[in-house]
C-alpha cells in the first residue's frame, strides 16, 4: 500500500514530460476501436429489455445480447451492446462502467473480435460396416 502512495506522490510532483507523456500515451491508447463493448458482472436476472433500457440513453442501440445457456435459457453473466457510432459507445462505456444493474456492478469494456474455431471433429467414427465405433478410454463396465 505504501508502494501506490508514494508512488502517486512521485507522478504528481513530477515534472519530467518522460513521465507525463508516458501516462498520457497509455490513457489515450485506452480508447474504442469498435462501436461494440462487452459487459461483465451481470445478473442472472438481466435480460435484452433491461439491458436495452439501461444503455439506450447514451445513444442509438443496435444490439443489446444477454448471452444465455443453451441448456437452462439462463443468463451467464455478461453480454454484447452494439452502437452505431464509436462516440456513443465511449460515451455508454463512461457512463455505466462501475454502475449498478439489476443489483449487480457491472463492467463496461471494448469487445474482442471473434476468434475463429478451429473445425470441429466428431468423437466417434464409422467403421467400415457402417456401425459407430466409441474409443472409451479406460475400463468402463
Amino acid at each position: 500500500m505504501a508502494f501506490f502512495f508514494g508512488f502517486h506522490r512521485l507522478l504528481r510532483h513530477s515534472q519530467s514530460p518522460l513521465v507525463s507523456s508516458h501516462f498520457t500515451s497509455i490513457r489515450l491508447n485506452s480508447t474504442l476501436t469498435s462501436p461494440k463493448l462487452f459487459i461483465s458482472g451481470l445478473s442472472r436476472l438481466t435480460t435484452d429489455e433491461k439491458l436495452t433500457e439501461a444503455f439506450s440513453p447514451f445513444g442509438q442501440l443496435l444490439e443489446a445480447k444477454v448471452i444465455t445457456d443453451r441448456g437452462s435459457g439462463r443468463s451467464k453473466g455478461f453480454a454484447f451492446v452494439s452502437y452505431s457510432t464509436i462516440e456513443e459507445a465511449e460515451k455508454a462505456r463512461e457512463g455505466m462502467n462501475a454502475k449498478f444493474l439489476d443489483g449487480w456492478v457491472i463492467f463496461v469494456d471494448p469487445a474482442k473480435p471473434r476468434e475463429p474455431r478451429p473445425p470441429q471433429q466428431s468423437q466417434s467414427q464409422p467403421s467400415q460396416t457402417g456401425f459407430t465405433v466409441n474409443k472409451t478410454v479406460g475400463w468402463c463396465g
